[in-house]
């Protein structure tokens, strides 16, 4: 993990506090940062930060640490006026065109690309997590019709309606959404969600 001056902070021991107060692995001498305002712990190769009750909160890539989140590669945390960049030693960045991390907290209906919030319209996101819950099967657009649009049965949903909705989603969660990587149309039969474990 560097800081700012580009220091570099080896997180080698299984909890790594972050605070004021001059008993933390690492200080940061600022009044908007609390005595102990966070910390980082190992469990196996894993690593995650937590918000140890802070005044003013820790962030992760922009978005408030409520419960303890991994740390990824080129994450940026903030603690006070103080940003961090995560590096993992085990990454390698051979991969030019990264497949994007996609992550759904269905309790707090929070949908992050590449660990970054997206926001989504409802319609958006009752598409995304209809074809999150089949796992990677192809769904018709009838099936779609249905699971997305309750007036569906009347008749008064037309196909170009869940082209345009398939094509506003894949705007959101597709680097490049001209060439899909996670939102895929299987011509003749419908559309998939495809998501790497």
């Amino acid at each position: 993990m560097t800081d700012p001056k580009g220091q570099e902070h080896r997180l080698e021991t299984d909890i790594t506090t972050i605070g004021r107060a001059v008993e933390n692995s690492i200080v940061i001498t600022s009044k908007r940062v609390s005595r102990e305002h966070a910390r980082v712990c190992r469990e196996g190769r894993h690593l995650y930060l937590e918000d140890l009750r802070s005044s003013n909160g820790v962030f992760l890539n922009e978005e408030r640490v409520l419960n303890r989140m991994e740390l990824r590669d080129g994450d940026r945390i903030h603690i006070g006026d103080v940003t961090f960049v995560y590096h993992d030693p085990e990454t390698t960045s051979v991969n030019s065109s990264p497949f994007p991390m996609l992550e759904i907290d269905a309790a707090a209906g929070v949908v992050r690309v590449n660990r970054k919030s997206v926001p989504l319209s409802p319609k958006e996101y009752l598409l995304l997590s209809y074809l999150h819950e089949r796992g990677g099967q192809v769904c018709s657009k009838d099936e779609i019709g249905r699971a997305v649009w309750p007036e569906y049965e009347a008749g008064g949903i037309f196909d170009y309606q869940i082209e345009n909705l398939v094509r506003r989603l894949r705007t959101r969660l597709e680097p490049d959404a001209s060439e899909p990587q996670l939102l895929i149309t299987v011509r003749g039969l419908g559309y998939k969600l495809n998501v790497k474990e």
